[in-house]
């Protein structure tokens, strides 16, 4: 930068830089495109970092109270176009947060100044004298120490050289690995490598370990390590890189004191692609080492150091990652179809056993209702059990197991054995944590508490996840607390916009409330996000408001589309039924609750009778019968006291 140009016209923030004076961005020294009205938005969001800038204000600043313009689509069209020539995201802000209806926020660090080089100052000249009598007191110093630590007086010798290891860092994020392999299509490689060492790190029981969800929010980020940190509330970063070519695999990771932004320990591994998690398991151990974090004999062993196919692995990581981040049916499919790849190669691999079963049980219970839980339920619990035979230690196949028990198997017992054990082999396990906090809030636990500490801790470990937002929206519900859960389904809703089962969630609340047409506008919109998909999960709500309303028209029509859709893929009754009792048809409801009840329809146990998608059906005096028939079906853990008497 010429010396001539005052520091406060140039603002530099990721890999960018404004020239006010020239009217330019720059992305590491080259010019980008930018129009003058997305450039001068750019430059009044500069000038106030962290802060909301007002629509109004940006109307006033851009275009003249003379000037005849669409300002909406103007200024939304200024904002797109910026957001290109930055390559930023609405849904995943790097640069610039929409605030609806209200304006914008620039959130990346702002640097308006130079960088001034550090310059020691040279320590004062001495007398001989003093230097002397500093040396004679060093001397003294040095015979002293070497005497405790000769003789480990006081344990001196123990806690020195425990100081000189480095500080003691209690909570950890694992930063997305970056592919150095030049080959696009082992990204998918290097993010099941993020994945693998979050798992493995998880497992350590006394470091906070953020998870995977709440991690890959920062891939291409340009914020300072420091403020990643912050933003995650943890002391260290873990940074690494992998490189796979010809059968090989290179991981180079390095640990850094976040607080600090200090360097503590870097370090290279390479061997043959089918030992990587041999290569995994390594690099875990060194950083379990450097952090100092020593494992108690009560702790899981870190991850098995065992040769692995590539093809297997890949499709496994593949697998784990759509699962995880699945919303729809289709990916849940596509997760099938590589867990059944892996195993069809090798039907040893545990992962993949583990993940094929509860992608199968997932796509039949967690919304989609298009498979029958019949067809599903047997194969799901064998592949599950399979993957717990070949490696009992496995947290995933505990979870899967505990998952299907729950809602499948009706077996709280027996969920509640298998999510304390996958907790106690990776006690920084988020997904668990959250859905077992879901099983003891809901029904016929309601140990409201402890399901708390669990969703708390659920957050904890993965501050930007969706989903632990909408289980402690459920968990209100489940009190009986719609307000509560409503202001919860706000903020899911302004941090989640394109999430459509933030939305979904958010009108039970409204209905809850009886904000029927606010309800009817929150199923309308989860069902918007949903396109082309028209599931059962969100047509129900839907038709059964619409009902409520008195728009017998529309909730008809709703109920006559998921009438024809069962004649060949199955609906699940209990969606029927909430449509019927919406419109006041109260016979065909329970005959079609008693179906759901003879098919064991997952979620039914968990969610009645506080689902608010039997608010109309809790009027009938045949609704307080049958779930006592529903309850009477479930199997409790040892020592819970009867919530049926």
């Amino acid at each position: 930068m010429p010396d001539s140009v005052p520091t406060e016209e140039i603002s530099k923030f990721g890999p960018f830089e404004v020239d006010r004076r020239s009217g330019e961005l720059r992305k590491q020294g080259l010019r980008m495109r930018l129009q003058q009205q997305p450039f001068q938005v750019l430059v009044r969001l500069l000038d106030a970092p962290g802060e909301v800038v007002p629509r109004e204000e940006l109307r006033r600043q851009l275009w003249p109270a003379d000037t005849f313009v669409d300002f909406d689509n103007s200024l939304n069209a200024a904002i797109a176009k910026l957001r290109e020539a930055l390559d930023d995201s609405a849904t995943s802000p790097r640069f610039i947060e929409t605030l609806p209806r209200r304006g914008y926020r620039f959130i990346c660090p702002v640097d308006t100044r130079e960088g001034l080089a550090r310059q020691e100052e040279r320590p004062p000249e001495r007398s001989r004298r003093g230097r002397w009598l500093i040396a004679l007191a060093a001397g003294a110093v040095a015979a002293l120490l070497g005497l405790l630590l000769a003789f480990n007086v006081a344990g001196w010798r123990d806690r020195l050289l425990s100081r000189s290891r480095g500080p003691r860092i209690g909570s950890l994020a694992v930063l997305p690995v970056k592919n150095f392999s030049g080959d696009p299509a082992q990204e998918f490689f290097a993010d099941g490598m993020t994945d693998a060492l979050i798992a493995g790190l998880a497992r350590i029981r006394n470091v906070k370990v953020i998870s995977r969800t709440s991690a890959m929010h920062y891939k291409g980020t340009s914020e300072s390590l420091p403020q990643i940190a912050r933003e995650l509330g943890v002391e260290g970063i873990v940074e690494a890189s992998v490189t796979g070519s010809g059968g090989r695999v290179r991981i180079a990771a390095q640990l850094i004191d976040a607080r600090q932004d200090r360097h503590l320990w870097a370090r290279s591994y390479e061997g043959e692609m089918t030992d990587v998690l041999a290569l995994q398991a390594e690099v875990v151990q060194a950083i379990t080492d450097e952090i100092r974090a020593q494992l108690t004999p009560g702790d899981a062993p870190l991850a098995t150091a065992h040769r692995v196919d590539p093809e297997v692995y890949d499709a496994t990581l593949r697998g784990r990652m759509l699962l995880e981040d699945g919303t729809r049916e289709d990916q849940f499919r596509q997760a099938i179809a590589l867990f059944q790849t892996a195993v069809d190669r090798d039907p040893t691999y545990a992962p993949a056993w583990a993940g094929w079963g509860e992608a199968q049980w997932t796509l039949a219970a967690v919304g989609f209702e298009y498979v029958a839980p019949d067809e599903v339920r047997g194969k799901a619990i064998a592949a599950v059990e399979r993957a717990l035979q070949l490696d009992a230690t496995l947290p995933e196949a505990h979870a899967a197991r505990a998952l299907i028990a729950a809602d499948g198997e009706w077996d709280v017992a027996k969920a509640q054995q298998h999510f304390e054990k996958a907790l106690e082999l990776r006690p920084g396990y988020a997904a668990a944590h959250g859905e077992y906090g879901h099983l003891l809030g809901g029904e016929p636990l309601s140990r409201f508490a402890e399901a708390r500490r669990h969703l708390d801790r659920a957050r904890e470990l993965d501050p930007l996840s969706p989903w632990h937002d909408i289980n402690l929206l459920a968990w209100w519900l489940f009190q009986g607390q719609p307000q509560k859960a409503l202001e919860e389904g706000e903020r899911a809703c302004e941090r989640h916009p394109a999430l459509w089962v933030a939305h979904w969630q958010t009108g039970f609340a409204r209905l809850a409330l009886g904000q029927r047409s606010e309800a009817a506008g929150q199923f309308e919109a989860a069902l918007e996000l949903l396109r082309p998909l028209r599931p059962a999960v969100a047509l129900a709500p839907l038709g059964m408001t619409y009902g409520l309303m008195g728009r017998r028209a529309d909730a008809f029509k709703i109920l006559t589309e998921m009438e024809q859709v069962s004649k060949h893929r199955y609906i699940s009754p209990f969606y029927l039924a909430a449509v019927e009792s919406g419109l006041g048809r109260m016979d065909d409801a329970f005959r079609l609750l008693d179906q759901a009840l003879q098919q064991r329809t997952p979620w039914l146990v968990i969610c009645v009778p506080n689902d608010p998608l039997s608010f109309a059906l809790r009027r009938d005096p045949r609704w307080k019968p049958f779930v006592d028939r529903l309850r009477r079906q479930v199997r409790l853990p040892p020592g819970t006291p009867d919530p049926y008497s």
